[in-house]
C-alpha cells in the first residue's frame, strides 16, 4: 500500500509540472494585464508608477524567466500575490477552498448514492417499466443544465414552499454554538449539493446497471443462487462489489468536471466558494490568483485519484501492486 502511494505521488509530479507549464503558457497568450484594468479603473494614472509596479511584479522579465521563477515558487507552496485582495494567493484559496471541496464532497455523495442506487434497481428490474422510469428520469437529470436545474429548485422549495435559504453558505448574525452552525450550513447545501449531484448521478446509474447486468452473468452469482443464498444476499455481496468498479473509476475521472461544475452552482447559490474568486480575477486579470486555482485544483484532483486507486485495491485485491 505505501509502495502504491509513492509511485503515485512519484507520476504526480511531472503532471502537475505540465498543469502549471500549460496554464502559464496559456495565461501569456491572453491580451491585457492587471495593469490595464487598473489603469482603465483610474486606479493608476501615473506612468512612474505603473512601470514601478511591472517591475515589482516581475511583469519586464521574459516570458520563460517568469515560468522558471513561478516554478520555483510552486515547489516552495508559494503561489504569488493577490493584488485584488492584499494577500498572497493560498491565503486567499485557502479561505473559500473548503466551501468548494464541502459542496463537490456532498455532490459526489449523493450522485453515487443516487445513482448506484437507481442502477441496481434498474438491472434487477430490467426491461420493465421501474428500468424505463430510471432510464428516462437519468436522461432528463443529464440534458438538464445545471444553472437550470438550481434555479428551478429555487422557485419550487426556497420562492414557493419556503423550505430551504435562496442562497448563502450560513445564515448572516448566527451564533448559537457548533451543532447549530453545523445544522445551518447542511441547510444551505442541500439545493446546491442536489443540483449538482442529480446532474452527474443520471451517469453513475447507467454504469451501474450496465455492471450489474454483466456481473449477474458470472460464474459465482449462479453458484450463489444455487446454494440457496437469499437474494438481497446475492445483490449485495456477489454483485454489488464486483459491480462497483466501474463506478469507482468513473468517480476518478468526474472530479475534475465536478468541480467544473460546482462554479456554476456556486454563482446560482452565492455560494462562497472559489467560483467567485476565479470569475472576479479572470475579469480582473488577476492572474496569480487564477493559477492557483488551476494548479490547486489539480493537485486535487491528482490526490483524490490516488485515493480512488486505494479503494481499488480494497474491492479488488487482484489489483494490488499493479
Amino acid at each position: 500500500m505505501l509502495s502504491l502511494i509513492l509511485r503515485r505521488l512519484v507520476q504526480a509530479i511531472p503532471l502537475l509540472l505540465g498543469v502549471v507549464v500549460l496554464n502559464f503558457t496559456l495565461i501569456q497568450m491572453v491580451p491585457g494585464t492587471f495593469l490595464d484594468v487598473m489603469t482603465a479603473e483610474q486606479q493608476v494614472t501615473d506612468p512612474a508608477m505603473i512601470e514601478r509596479l511591472r517591475v515589482t511584479y516581475g511583469m519586464d522579465q521574459p516570458p520563460a524567466m517568469q515560468l522558471l521563477k513561478y516554478i520555483g515558487s510552486v515547489a516552495r507552496l508559494d503561489l504569488g500575490y493577490s493584488y485584488r485582495h492584499n494577500l498572497p494567493v493560498i491565503d486567499v484559496l485557502l479561505a473559500h477552498l473548503p466551501a468548494t471541496l464541502l459542496l463537490m464532497l456532498a455532490a459526489l455523495v449523493i450522485a453515487v448514492l443516487v445513482g448506484s442506487a437507481a442502477g441496481i434497481v434498474s438491472a434487477l428490474k430490467v426491461n420493465t417499466w421501474w428500468d424505463t422510469a430510471v432510464s428516462v428520469l437519468a436522461v432528463l437529470c443529464f440534458a438538464a443544465p445545471s444553472f437550470w436545474l438550481g434555479i428551478m429548485l429555487i422557485i419550487l422549495f426556497c420562492v414557493k414552499l419556503g423550505w430551504f435559504p435562496v442562497g448563502g453558505m450560513v445564515t448572516i448574525g448566527l451564533d448559537d454554538g457548533f451543532w447549530s452552525q453545523a445544522l445551518d450550513i447542511a441547510h444551505h447545501l442541500v439545493l446546491p449539493a442536489l443540483t449538482l449531484g442529480l446532474f452527474y448521478s443520471a451517469n453513475y446509474a447507467r454504469v451501474m446497471r450496465a455492471s450489474m447486468l454483466e456481473v449477474s452473468r458470472m460464474d459465482h452469482v449462479r453458484t450463489a443462487h444455487a446454494k440457496g443464498l437469499k437474494r438481497h444476499t446475492v445483490v449485495l455481496h456477489h454483485m454489488a462489489r464486483n459491480a462497483l468498479l466501474p463506478v469507482v473509476t468513473l468517480f476518478g475521472l468526474q472530479l475534475g468536471a465536478v468541480l467544473r461544475g460546482s462554479i456554476v452552482v456556486e454563482a446560482v447559490f452565492s455560494w462562497p466558494g472559489i467560483g467567485a474568486v476565479l470569475f472576479d480575477s479572470v475579469m480582473s486579470r488577476n492572474y496569480p490568483v487564477v493559477l492557483g486555482i488551476l494548479v490547486l485544483s489539480s493537485l486535487v484532483v491528482i490526490l483524490a485519484n490516488i485515493a480512488v486507486d486505494l479503494l481499488y485495491t480494497r474491492l479488488d485485491p487482484r489489483i494490488k501492486g499493479h
